[in-house]
């Protein structure tokens, strides 16, 4: 038992072409788990091929084996598993002509599992031998064995009754030649004057009455074992379409930063489980004398449900996507091993419109209209033998041109949906008729320029946080309670910068004020409606972006410049100025905070206690840091370099906490390429000014930031230029008054739908 004990921990981490290997259908791992302590009590090891006379022993071998097998059955409450051990101990007689084999294959087993043990000691540590692997997400998890293993033990009492009634219908047959057999004997002595004995006739006539009898009584059961595993079929096939359903839905959830397992083999070897049931289910039905049309046609609708629902996208196309760029997407088959040989099974995808996507109520129907023109939307599907998956991946395609629908009033070219339509035809082994197979993908936008690239992702975030399972394609709601926005920005900020560390209460309550225009400090905004207005259509007030503008650039801000500090929890993160007062007021000079700035997209500042000219206390914000000036210095060099910060909210002194971000050396005093050596330092306010011989006369506040070359000569620049009126920018490095033009970021502009005709018309 102790060697059982051991693999039951070791086979989930073991193939399943090992375990089949190991345990064959001659000697399941049924038997094994069963009479674990009986077999390793037993000298398997005595036993040699070249041994003949042993063969007595083998086969008390396995009279035992039947024997315990069919006690443990009966004792076994379970109808289920009373059923499987009754049906394995039937199976073992088959070694009754040659007993050895078994006895050398039990051998072999324990051998491969001692070896098999012995490989893994090597790599795991005894303290722990075989830790249990973590469970499954209830999506990924396998079929529900007991609802399939319940369907084929019914399958088998079916096969069990045909041949019962085979058997009966045989001896029928043989009792009817004996009696007409024994009535022209009995006729013979009649006429020759004999006294017949009527004894003989009357057994034959009852055991003829018996059989009919018989043979009609397991008829009847096995009608009404049909009729039941059908109905069985139908429930199992209907949790599984549910599971499937639920699996795209969880795949398209993935987009906001949902959890998901995208493994599909569980759910591949459910869909080959039930087409196997079917299938012996129809040939039942076929061999059952009678047509029986009723469980013809509930198999044949199963059989199409499981064979046109089994087409997956494995691997979404990316969501946003830019004509003339190369993606890729892969279609997966999940019944690939079932596909009758032959003909290849090709896929053809098309890009369709939310219409034509809401149109697709029946199987077989392709819209007739193109609205775009797909390059390299063709692929064959193929089978893969060491994944066992059966795939079409469609490896550089690209949309050369889109045809738009008319928009609505404001409505932008962002905000308009569009889908991957793949179709084929395909022959399953086994069944008469070819079936049309389709499937769709999630939704896409598409766009001409990468400047349409924030706004299409707003849509789809809207689109993936905000709509319905099963929805009419690809139907949203226009406004949506706070929290459940709110839970949204969490997970998408969570999974895009790859942390731990979630938005706090203090943050989401800031980003309720941005979204809403709504200052009110202890204002309750749970059940307030968002609307997608106000996500992404209207920019946000005194500013000329909108709420979802501002929110990812502050994403990508944090992922590729701040995703240490931010998980470290050294980043306060959204905070109004009023709430920013509120905390900081009676801190001790020096106490700063880090906070995203809510005056630009993708800024970080820093805001500090600082000595007013009165004697009090003031809250002064530095100003922001960009994603280009963290490029050029990192936030905490900049910390270090300003000395009138000391401590980090609530009363943590910098240097304890921002060491590790340190990165500069000591400059060495002289240098063997005869060039003076250059460092980059952040200058504050008034210290920056007077640094500053250039622009020594020109007028600052305490919120500008500086860079400060040491050495001969220093050139102060702010670290991120302020749009001026009219989109316009200054030049920092060149004439202090001088512009240049910066990008119109108004939503829906006729310009972004000018430049999408144009591009399109260019493409062309």
């Amino acid at each position: 038992m102790a060697q059982w004990t051991q693999m039951k921990q070791l086979i989930p981490y073991l193939a399943t072409q090992t375990l089949n290997e190991l345990y064959s259908p001659s000697f399941p791992m049924d038997v094994r788990c069963y009479l674990a302590n009986w077999i390793e009590e037993q000298r398997w090891e005595d036993f040699e091929p070249e041994k003949v006379d042993q063969e007595p022993q083998a086969l008390t071998l396995l009279d035992q084996i039947i024997s315990c097998l069919q006690n443990l059955a009966g004792q076994n409450p379970n109808v289920v598993e009373r059923m499987r051990l009754q049906h394995i101990s039937r199976n073992m007689n088959v070694f009754r002509s040659q007993p050895f084999q078994l006895v050398l294959k039990v051998r072999d087993v324990l051998r491969k599992e001692r070896e098999l043990l012995s490989q893994a000691s090597t790599q795991i540590p005894a303290l722990a031998l075989f830790p249990q692997p973590p469970a499954q997400d209830s999506m990924a998890a396998a079929p529900p064995t007991r609802d399939v293993d319940l369907l084929v033990l019914k399958v088998l009492e079916i096969q069990d009754c045909r041949q019962q009634i085979h058997q009966l219908q045989e001896e029928l047959n043989w009792e009817r030649q004996n009696y007409e057999s024994m009535q022209g004997t009995l006729q013979q002595t009649q006429t020759n004057g004999m006294d017949p004995s009527m004894s003989e006739v009357t057994k034959l006539q009852t055991n003829i009455k018996q059989h009919e009898y018989n043979g009609q009584a397991i008829a009847k059961k096995r009608v009404q074992l049909l009729q039941e595993a059908v109905s069985s079929l139908e429930k199992c096939q209907s949790r599984l379409i549910s599971r499937i359903k639920a699996w795209r839905w969880e795949q398209h959830q993935a987009t906001i930063g949902h959890p998901f397992d995208d493994n599909l083999s569980p759910l591949q070897t459910w869909c080959e489980q039930l087409l196997g049931v079917n299938g012996k289910l129809r040939q039942e039905v076929m061999l059952a004398g009678e047509p029986i049309p009723e469980l013809q046609e509930r198999l044949g609708c199963l059989l199409q449900t499981l064979i046109q629902s089994s087409l997956m996208v494995d691997k979404q196309p990316p969501q946003v996507i830019k004509t003339q760029s190369k993606f890729s997407t892969t279609v997966r088959y999940l019944l690939g091993e079932k596909v009758a040989p032959g003909k290849p099974v090709l896929l053809k995808a098309q890009i369709i419109t939310e219409a034509q996507a809401r149109n697709l109520g029946q199987l077989g129907s392709v819209p007739s209209e193109n609205v775009g023109e797909l390059i390299n939307n063709t692929a064959i599907l193929e089978h893969n033998t060491s994944s066992k998956s059966t795939c079409a991946t469609f490896r550089n395609m690209s949309i050369k041109k889109i045809k738009r629908a008319d928009r609505k009033g404001s409505e932008s070219v962002t905000e308009e949906k569009f889908a991957l339509f793949f179709t084929t035809e395909i022959n399953i082994t086994g069944c008469d008729i070819p079936y049309r197979i389709q499937m769709i993908s999630v939704p896409v936008v598409v766009i001409v320029h990468g400047s349409q690239d924030n706004n299409a992702l707003a849509t789809i975030i809207w689109d993936c946080a905000f709509s319905e399972p099963e929805r009419i394609p690809f139907l949203v709601p226009e406004r949506v309670p706070w929290k459940q926005m709110c839970r949204t920005l969490n997970s998408k900020f969570m999974s895009e910068v790859g942390t731990q560390r979630c938005l706090d209460n203090y943050n989401q309550h800031f980003l309720a004020q941005k979204i809403f225009d709504k200052p009110d400090i202890a204002g309750d905004y749970s059940n307030m409606l968002v609307s997608w207005a106000q996500f992404n259509k209207e920019v946000l007030p005194g500013r000329p972006f909108t709420f979802w503008q501002w929110f990812d650039g502050v994403i990508e801000l944090t992922k590729k410049h701040l995703k240490s500090y931010w998980s470290d929890g050294l980043i306060f993160g959204f905070i109004g100025k009023q709430h920013l007062h509120l905390i900081l007021k009676d801190r001790p000079n020096g106490t700063f905070l880090l906070r995203f700035s809510d005056s630009e997209i993708g800024g970080i500042t820093i805001a500090y206690v600082a000595p007013s000219e009165n004697g009090g206390q003031k809250i002064q914000n530095i100003q922001p840091s960009t994603k280009r000036d963290l490029e050029i210095r990192s936030l905490g060099d900049r910390i270090q370099d300003i000395d009138f910060i000391t401590h980090v909210y609530p009363d943590l002194p910098k240097n304890d906490v921002f060491r590790k971000y340190y990165t500069d050396n000591p400059l060495p005093r002289d240098t063997t390429s005869g060039y003076l050596v250059v460092s980059i330092q952040t200058k504050v306010g008034v210290e920056a000014l007077c640094d500053s011989p250039q622009r020594s006369e020109t007028p600052q506040d305490n919120n500008s930031s500086f860079y400060s070359m040491n050495n001969q000569f220093q050139t102060p620049f702010q670290l991120a230029p302020v749009p001026l009126q009219g989109g316009m920018y200054p030049d920092p490095l060149s004439n202090p008054n001088g512009l240049f033009p910066g990008p119109d970021m108004s939503q829906g502009s006729t310009t972004e739908m000018e430049l999408d005709e144009i591009l399109n018309t260019l493409s062309e």
